[in-house]
């Protein structure tokens, strides 16, 4: 680019430093919930192996979590579901044409280059043929003076 492009693009001001920093807490945030949860499961397993835990309380609360866990699996599948109706609507509506289109514009493509196939290329070869044809009659007859072909040393 020259120097008057150049300084006529815009250059973006910005804190460099606030995407890393942004990133850095997600990764701080989900480290967290990890260590969080890590702690939860083995809180709750020790818990539950010690002897005078109610089992059954804590059986019938992981069996209402196992259902909402379901319902929430149910949802998201039919979130997927919608999400493919959305999809094969598109590929209908607007990639189908853009297809039909350039189906169009290969079979017109192909017509043109018939045409000039026909129009074009086919007389330059012939003329091509005659000439070489008349070319060689002349060269036998000794019409035509080639190139002196100048003597190898051998010869």
């Amino acid at each position: 680019m020259s120097d008057e492009v150049k300084s006529q693009v815009p250059v973006p001001q910005g804190n460099e430093e606030a995407a890393p920093q942004s990133s850095r807490k997600w990764i701080w945030a989900a480290a967290g919930g990890g260590v969080v949860t890590l702690a939860l499961f083995v809180a709750a397993l020790v818990y539950l192996l010690s002897p005078g835990a109610p089992t059954a309380r804590i059986r019938d609360i992981f069996i209402i979590l196992l259902a909402l866990e379901g319902l929430l699996v149910g949802v998201a599948l039919l979130v997927l579901v919608v999400q493919i109706a959305v999809l094969i609507n598109l590929l209908q509506n607007e990639v189908r044409p853009i297809l039909d289109s350039t189906t169009r514009t290969v079979t017109v493509l192909q017509g043109t280059v018939e045409f000039l196939s026909k129009r074009v290329a086919e007389p330059v070869i012939r003329l091509n043929e005659t000439v070489a044809a008349l070319s060689s009659v002349a060269g036998a007859l000794n019409l035509v003076r080639g190139r002196k072909r100048k003597p190898k040393k051998g010869e």
